[in-house]
């Protein structure tokens, strides 16, 4: 050992791991392995290897560069689109993944000292329709399927009579930016306005009206990436589960003025619209802004995830998590939202991502 800490990161170009693997950049004191499908470009303390986690074969030729790991943060997700069975269809993947990387890892370290799992508040039906809130970790847990219940199930068994332990971190609505990995709400916003822009459109709220005044919230993916490091180290962390999420609540009756206005555009009452459905002939106008304004050259797929846009908008009831555990085990970083959007609309700006 060399004395630093040793992360692999899981999913580590994603929405969450890309941002966890800045921060422990940051902090300094760690050797950082990144796992993603995509090849990532390796610097400094970081070091990335692509492989497929559904590929025992692929996954013992890689995982060497693993050997004295001290934490994981599991941060993967592999969709699958168009299965009849729904939910149920994502459990095979994302259980197998976590499996095969903490197994795999766990056999060749003996340092390893915690795992790091990201969910989410699906854990507590958010996604369903209304649920208990604000949500607490204790609360009850709806009807299967759901492959958060799988992944905290096996891991808990796992990792019984060992000496490493485990966190789960369930964040709502990531906020940041990974290319390839379109599943943010802020680059999603910020598309729809710029085509609202170059059509002549006022900037009306796409999702439901009930959505438009219920409560919610968001998580910034750097605050999420901090929590990461204070549950990899905090010992009062200890297989124990945190809702992580800004720490405040707002209506996007509120916000969606204050957007108009950032983007210079006039404000109309919310028209609730399918995005999937009204964004499916706008890749054409999407390469020419890009053209136009000299944007990096991402993909219309890469940019926006507009189903995700259509799943935050229509939540017509409140969705609001309760963070006091966390702040009780010492995690107090909080961050106002909206001015969390707007920093991060100007960034997107700066860094040429959005016009």
């Amino acid at each position: 050992m060399t004395g630093k800490k040793k992360a692999i990161v899981v999913g580590a170009l994603g929405v969450i791991g890309r941002y966890i693997v800045e921060r422990l950049e940051a902090e300094g004191g760690w050797e950082i392995v990144g796992l993603s499908r995509r090849q990532g470009e390796s610097r400094g303390d970081v070091r990335y290897v692509a492989v497929d986690l559904l590929d025992e074969r692929d996954v013992a030729t890689k995982i060497g560069s693993c050997a004295d790991a001290t934490h994981i943060f599991y941060a993967a997700f592999q969709a699958v689109p168009g299965h009849a069975s729904g939910y149920a269809a994502n459990i095979a993947p994302n259980l197998g993944m976590l499996v095969s990387s903490v197994s795999a890892v766990e056999a060749i370290s003996p340092h390893l000292e915690r795992v790091v799992l990201v969910t989410g508040t699906k854990t507590y039906g958010v996604h369903m329709g209304p649920y208990k809130t604000p949500a607490r970790e204790s609360d009850p847990r709806h009807m299967p399927p759901n492959y958060y219940f799988n992944q905290v199930d096996w891991l808990t068994e796992r990792q019984k009579g060992k000496r490493w332990d485990w966190v789960e971190l369930r964040p709502q609505t990531l906020c940041g930016f990974a290319p390839g990995t379109p599943m943010s709400i802020v680059p999603v916003i910020g598309v729809y306005a710029a085509f609202c822009r170059e059509l002549g459109l006022p900037f009306r709220f796409p999702g439901k009206p009930g959505a438009y005044t219920s409560v919610y919230q968001v998580t910034d993916s750097a605050h999420f990436a901090d929590a990461c490091l204070w549950a990899a180290l905090e010992p009062r962390c200890s297989n124990q589960a945190y809702n992580i999420t800004n720490g405040d609540y707002f209506r996007w009756c509120h916000l969606w003025p204050v957007f108009a206005d950032f983007f210079g555009l006039p404000y109309a009452p919310p028209q609730t619209i399918s995005l999937t459905q009204m964004m499916a002939d706008k890749e054409d106008l999407w390469n020419a802004l890009v053209a136009k304004h000299g944007l990096k050259p991402y993909g219309f797929d890469e940019i926006a995830a507009w189903p995700f846009g259509d799943y935050v908008f229509g939540a017509d009831w409140d969705v609001m998590s309760n963070v006091t555990k966390s702040r009780q085990h010492g995690f107090h970083n909080v961050i106002d939202s909206e001015e969390m959007f707007l920093r991060l609309f100007r960034r997107f700006r700066d860094e040429k991502i959005i016009p």
